[in-house]
């Protein structure tokens, strides 16, 4: 497999050449790295969206919007598809690197996190990239600065100059677009957990409401949560049988029905109290090859309305 910095890399070469297009801004930090402004203090938009989304995979998945109804309105879905769920879910996509200085705070994802290749993901799959440049999608309310790209550039084994920063709110466009496209990777992560192999899951097909931007931080993570756990339906071709799929959906979980809003008080917005089986799709199907097809769990189309404000 290429690497997927390198197919990222020209994602982003693309975001710069057309970023007045896209709504977007890019700008070079004193240390040489990129800052690419997807939804922070820029518009944006759902094209902005999808390119990052395509971004986050490596490349590796096809990132679309369509129609569908929710609560008695028209809104639009994130829709991905991939035919390497492990390396473009798992290995880039996932949102596994907490960024932390002194002078800020954000989430990593991306496929930089593969030239690093210390997550259980990359012991799991066996993948690791060897690149020169890193590209990691950073959710922020804030830009990255000079320490944030060091700090990336130190765990890359890269020059800062090499490091490119694709940087979006939660409370965004762009940022409602991204995590609608995570169903996929919410059910390929929880399915590892569950202790099946990665690279038996073929190919992930996955749709989610993409949540309208809320007024503030707490409101957009519930409402992008409850868009995929109450909302997200994912479709897996996998090699061989498990019985554990039934675990996969959040409908196996004992709270589910409770808001995201209410879930997150609960632990006082400590993310790191939430139960890990708390993430996953609402419905999930997996057909296994030459073997059965499951269908597990079921949306709740009034609760995602509800978050929404419908």
């Amino acid at each position: 497999m290429e690497s997927l910095n390198r197919m990222a890399l020209e994602l982003v070469d693309e975001a710069i050449d057309f970023a007045d297009e896209l709504a977007i801004e890019t700008f070079e930090l004193d240390n040489g790295a990129t800052v690419l402004d997807f939804g922070v203090e820029t518009f944006g938009g759902y094209e902005a969206g999808l390119l990052l989304a395509e971004i986050q995979t490596g490349g590796l998945a096809t990132i679309q919007t369509e129609s569908g109804e929710l609560g008695g309105a028209t809104l639009p879905h994130a829709k991905l598809h991939t035919d390497h769920p492990a390396l473009a879910l798992l290995c880039s996509q996932k949102a596994g690197w907490e960024l932390s200085t002194e002078s800020f705070e954000g989430l990593g994802s991306g496929p930089a996190r593969a030239l690093v290749a210390e997550e259980d993901e990359f012991r799991q799959t066996g993948y690791a990239d060897a690149f020169e440049f890193a590209t990691l999608c950073v959710e922020s309310d804030d830009l990255p600065d000079e320490s944030v790209a060091e700090q990336v550039a130190d765990m890359c084994a890269v020059d800062p100059g090499s490091v490119f920063l694709p940087t979006f709110r939660t409370d965004s466009i762009a940022g409602s677009v991204v995590l609608a496209s995570r169903a996929a990777e919410m059910a390929a992560f929880r399915l590892a957990e569950l202790g099946y192999d990665p690279l038996d899951i073929l190919t992930a097909h996955a749709t989610a409401p993409i949540a309208p931007v809320a007024g503030d931080y707490e409101t957009a993570v519930a409402r992008t949560n409850d868009a995929l756990a109450y909302g997200g339906q994912v479709h897996l071709t996998v090699e061989t049988d498990f019985d554990r799929f039934d675990e996969l959906p959040s409908t196996a979980r004992d709270d589910y029905g409770v808001p995201f809003e209410q879930i997150f008080d609960d632990v006082e917005w400590d993310f790191y109290e939430v139960p890990t089986e708390v993430f996953a799709p609402a419905q999930v199907t997996v057909d296994v090859l030459g073997g059965p097809t499951y269908a597990l769990g079921e949306t709740d189309e009034e609760l995602v309305a509800t978050s929404f404000g419908l």
